[in-house]
């Protein structure tokens, strides 16, 4: 496969696109914050209801449940994923000399870590807890700092793909693993009985909203497709 120069980025959503996909994404992510804030019942309700059944299918299938721990605790880990995070900045300075993009890049994952960290101590949302857990996890529950990381790394680095002009069978196969990678660690957190669906929601939009901003902001600076 050849990528385009850094200098010669492929053509990608300019900064009105940009702009208004943050429009779109801030409104569903700040009502849900609100609703848990709130501890509106009817979202409660249906957290509860989805946390009970995946529980019972948890605890009567221990290898699917082991499987799931595996991937959720290595392979979708948020430190797994910042460790992807790293290794295309280290390409983009190596391979492309693109040192700001790869400082773009790495900001842009840092603030995610911060604004999940900040929510949760803000938020301060009870995990489930369960007589027979099958998993245990720290700090608050929303939102989900694996739904959010993944979201935010796997979003940024499709971007790139496209910003670099990747073939169509790369990026197909991108597509497919984020993908896999960003819905995957969701159902593994709620199935594992750490989060309430509503926390792995929250993290997808604030991931998303997040890799939007990023976007944005990126679109908006002359020379940062450039060394």
């Amino acid at each position: 496969m050849h990528l385009p120069p850094v200098d010669s980025p492929s053509s990608t959503p300019g900064p009105r696109a940009a702009t208004f996909t943050v429009a779109v994404l801030a409104v569903p992510s700040v009502l849900l914050l609100l609703l848990v804030v709130l501890s509106w019942r009817p979202l409660l309700s249906l957290d509860g209801d989805i946390a009970r059944t995946t529980h019972r299918w948890a605890v009567d299938n221990p290898g699917l449940t082991h499987v799931f721990r595996i991937l959720s605790d290595w392979v979708w880990d948020p430190w797994t994923m910042r460790a992807v995070c790293a290794a295309a900045m280290v390409w983009l300075v190596w391979r492309r000399s693109a040192w700001r993009t790869a400082l773009w890049l790495g900001a842009t994952c840092a603030l995610g870590a911060l604004v999940q960290q900040v929510m949760k101590a803000a938020v301060g949302r009870e995990r489930p807890s369960w007589p027979d857990p099958v998993d245990s996890a720290h700090f608050a529950a929303f939102p989900s700092g694996h739904a959010l990381t993944a979201t935010v790394v796997c979003g940024l680095l499709l971007w790139l793909l496209r910003l670099y002009g990747a073939g169509r069978v790369l990026w197909r196969t991108a597509v497919a693993l984020a993908a896999v990678s960003v819905v995957g660690v969701g159902v593994t957190r709620v199935w594992l009985g750490v989060h309430w669906a509503s926390d792995v929601l929250g993290g997808w939009l604030f991931g998303a909203l997040l890799v939007a901003l990023a976007v944005a902001s990126y679109e908006r600076r002359p020379g940062m497709n450039r060394p």
